[in-house]
C-alpha cells in the first residue's frame, strides 16, 4: 500500500518512511496515539476499552493517512490520528471509498465542519 494523501498537519518528521498502515500505526502508537477507537451506530466516538464516549464537537482530527491497495480497490483505508476534548490521543481506522462505513463517514464528517468553523486544526 502507499501514502496517497498529504496529512492535514505533518506531525512526524519522516513521512516518507509512512508508507504501510502498519508502519502508521506503529509511529502514532510511539507519539502517543494508544488509544483504540470506533464509531458506534447512534454517532459517537468510544474507546474500544473504556466507557468514555465523545460527540464530534469533542473531537479533533489531528492527522489523517489514506492507502490505496496496489490492485483492489476493496483494500483502501484511512487512519485518522485523533485527540478528544478530555486530551485522550488514539486512532480510528476505515475503510476509503465505496467500502467506507457510513457511520463512521458521517461522524467524520461532522468533524471536520466543526473544525471549518472553529478555523481549522491544532498548529
Amino acid at each position: 500500500m502507499k501514502k496517497s494523501a498529504t496529512p492535514k498537519a505533518n506531525t512526524d518528521s519522516d513521512a516518507s518512511a509512512m508508507n504501510s498502515l502498519s508502519a502508521c500505526l506503529t509511529k502514532a502508537i510511539g507519539n502517543g496515539f494508544t488509544v483504540n477507537f470506533k464509531v458506534s451506530r447512534d454517532g459517537r466516538l468510544h474507546m474500544e476499552s473504556g466507557t468514555e464516549s465523545y460527540a464530534p464537537d469533542q473531537v479533533q482530527i489531528v492527522n489523517f493517512y489514506r492507502f490505496e491497495g496496489e490492485s483492489d480497490p476493496a483494500d483502501n483505508s484511512i487512519l485518522y490520528l485523533i485527540e478528544t476534548s478530555g486530551n485522550v490521543k488514539g486512532t480510528l481506522i476505515d475503510a476509503y471509498g465505496p467500502y467506507a462505513q457510513e457511520h463512521i463517514s458521517q461522524f467524520i464528517k461532522q468533524v471536520e465542519e466543526i473544525q471549518k468553523q472553529e478555523g481549522g486544526s491544532k498548529p
